[in-house]
């Protein structure tokens, strides 16, 4: 009789420990932890013009990105929050959710990023290409043309254009510098040749500065998307998020935030 009671005894352990008693608590999902907290808190680099920029005088973030952000909290009900972060450190980052709940910068959906995180759909068609000075630009026509060992390339670091240029300009010489927004007056001034960026990015530029060209715009090297990034484990926020770029696409608000910024 005695050992029966303690087997009892034991199976009932056994069952509360593999959290099959009535003591298990469920967490939260973070799209009600959002909406009960009264904020969503979003990742940005501020340094991605025309689309998420810190602007220093007014401390806003402004942009297609930014005004895409906006709209997204109006569509949750809450308040928009940023969280600075950077080019090197955006993945891991993504992950802490001490940090942000999603981050939307011009974040190219890449291979490399869905293995470890999720990321909507997208919004934007991008892909790599260049900004040099209004004089070079007869002279850089190809990827070849600036694989050459006179070549000075200046990317941002941590980010999808150093390892472009990393891993198809083996012969140039890189130059890392680490404010991207700053890139393309170095190259209007003459301290690098080449800066890689995308085709969202070059318009702006060479729009605003007169000595700078973007003679490969209309043939990038790649073909990319971009979309917000998030953890793995926030599915509805996923849903949610992806509802409203549906939502903007088809009331037509992304094709105006497209004519007004790019």
């Amino acid at each position: 009789m005695a050992k029966r009671i303690w087997t009892l005894i034991l199976a009932a352990v056994l069952l509360t420990s593999c959290g099959l008693g009535h003591n298990v608590v469920k967490q939260p999902d973070l799209l009600d932890q959002i909406q009960e907290r009264g904020y969503v808190t979003v990742g940005s680099t501020g340094d991605y013009r025309p689309l998420s920029w810190l602007n220093p005088e007014t401390g806003c973030y402004e942009g297609l990105d930014a005004d895409l952000t906006e709209i997204l909290a109006q569509e949750l009900g809450v308040e928009l929050r940023y969280y600075h972060t950077s080019w090197p450190t955006i993945n891991t980052d993504a992950l802490d959710p001490e940090k942000f709940d999603l981050a939307c910068c011009g974040i190219t959906i890449s291979a490399k990023r869905l293995e470890t995180l999720a990321m909507s759909d997208p919004y934007l068609d991008n892909g790599k290409t260049i900004l040099c000075r209004v004089e070079d630009a007869g002279r850089f026509t190809s990827l070849e043309s600036l694989n050459q060992s006179d070549v000075r390339v200046m990317v941002n670091p941590g980010g999808l254009n150093e390892q472009f240029a990393r891993e198809n300009l083996t012969n140039a010489q890189i130059i890392v510098y680490d404010r991207n927004e700053e890139i393309p007056s170095r190259i209007a001034e003459g301290l690098a040749d080449v800066m890689i960026t995308e085709i969202v990015e070059a318009p702006y530029y060479v729009r605003t500065d007169p000595r700078l060209a973007a003679p490969l715009l209309a043939h990038p090297f790649t073909n990319g998307k971009i979309g917000f990034l998030m953890r793995k484990d926030c599915p509805r926020l996923l849903e949610e998020v992806n509802s409203v770029i549906k939502k903007v696409k088809s009331d037509g608000r992304l094709e105006a935030l497209k004519e007004k910024y790019l």
